[in-house]
Formats: C-alpha cells, structure tokens, sequence
C-alpha cells in the first residue's frame, strides 16, 4: 500500500481570504515504511508575506520572489504526478491543508484530488481523548527527535517527515528493518528500536496467577486421565 504523508506553509489559514501556499513537502510511505522518496517545493505566492505566517515558517516574500507558482509545471503538476492514486495523510488535513490545496488547484484550473485522506489530528484526539494532539505533543509522546524542528522552525518537508513517524506509532509502531530513509541517511533508527525495546520489556510487576489452586488441580487431574502419551504433558 503507497501513502503520501505532505504538509502545506501558507501566508495565512484560509485561502478565501486571499492567502496562498509558499511551500509543500511530501514523504511517500510503502506497507507502512518510509521509502526515502519524497516531494519538496516553495512556491512564490505572488503576494506579501503578513509577519504572523513569517514568525511560524521563516519563508520572507523576498526568499520566495524567485520560485515557481503554484502552477507552474515545478510545483502542482509534479506532486499530483508524485501524489498519483496513493492515500493522502496529514495533521489537520480535513480542516485545513487538503481544502486549502484543493482551492488553490481549482484556481490554477487543475484536476482537485480525488484520494482518500487520513487525518492524523483525529486519530490522535480519538486514541488520547483530551491530550494535547499537536505535532509537537505527539512528537513528544512517541519519543520523536525534534531538535531540528525546534532549531530551524517549522518546514514543510521536515513537519512532513516527522508526521510520517507519528503516523506509524499511532498506528502500530514502526517496522523493524523497513525504515529505509533514517537507515540510509544514518539517522538514529538504532536509538528508536532501543526505545521500542524498552516499551516491550517484560512487566516489572508480573502479574497475579488468573487460575485458582483447585482449577489447577482439576487441570492435573484431566491430564492424568489422558495417560502418558498426552501432548501437553510432553
């Protein structure tokens, strides 16, 4: 199964208000491992950059004032190419960065998504009813590494690849040997299995005997009854 974790920087929450996407990151996900592909693009918004979006991203009008826009064969076409028919995961993807993309294509006259969608922000409100359910919480919660996140501020390919482990804890924990990117990029997979290990450790206190002493007996006694050849007592 392909899925595609992506995120969205903006100039501000809502695109009818005039505000517009100034980058996109995209990591692809095989049967639930990262692949090491993925898609990145700024985007010239071809407007200002208000300061409250710039204090959250970093992206300054003038940064962006040489990329391609929106339309442009570099940016959207490329990650529908990139996208294709794989399932769409985000952090607040229904309330906010699948309609947001879905504006902007639709204003560039391209085909809207079609894909299924995940949103890792209601399943972590489902799994922890009341606990914070931000990225960073969740990050934190799993034992995430997010000093480069907290160094150099939000980005969308890094919030990308870091939502793509939160996803895989909040459904299972990640595959031992199948995290191909932090393994080639030598990243510390061996720190996250150690981790794994520990919170698969064995209880330290076992718990009580679930059996009474006279079931035990009765146990015993049914044993006794099938003779010497009885498998269980092999």
């Amino acid at each position: 199964m392909r899925q595609i974790v992506f995120d969205l920087e903006t100039t501000g929450f809502k695109f009818a208000q005039g505000h517009r996407i100034v980058e996109i990151g995209a990591i692809e996900l095989v049967n639930g491992a990262i692949t090491g592909r993925n898609y990145h693009a700024y985007v010239n918004p071809e407007r200002d950059m208000p300061e409250d979006a710039f204090r959250v991203h970093g992206l300054s009008g003038a940064f962006l004032s040489d990329k391609p826009v929106f339309a442009s064969d570099d940016v959207a076409p490329r990650f529908l190419k990139f996208v294709a028919d794989a399932e769409l995961i985000a952090h607040n993807g229904v309330g906010f960065d699948l309609p947001f993309l879905q504006a902007e294509l639709e204003a560039a006259g391209l085909p809207r998504l079609q894909n299924a969608l995940t949103d890792t922000l209601l399943m972590a409100r489902r799994k922890f009813p009341g606990a914070p359910a931000s990225l960073d919480a969740l990050c934190s919660r799993f034992g995430i590494d997010t000093k480069e996140r907290e160094r150099d501020g939000h980005g969308a390919l890094l919030d990308s690849r870091l939502l793509a482990e939160v996803y895989i804890e909040l459904t299972g924990g990640a595959q031992a040997g199948l995290d191909f990117a932090r393994d080639e990029a030598g990243g510390d997979s061996a720190g996250r299995a150690e981790t794994r290990r520990k919170a698969q450790s064995v209880r330290p206190n076992p718990l009580p005997p679930r059996i009474t002493e006279e079931e035990r007996a009765a146990h015993e006694a049914f044993l006794d009854e099938l003779g010497e050849a009885c498998l269980w007592r092999a």
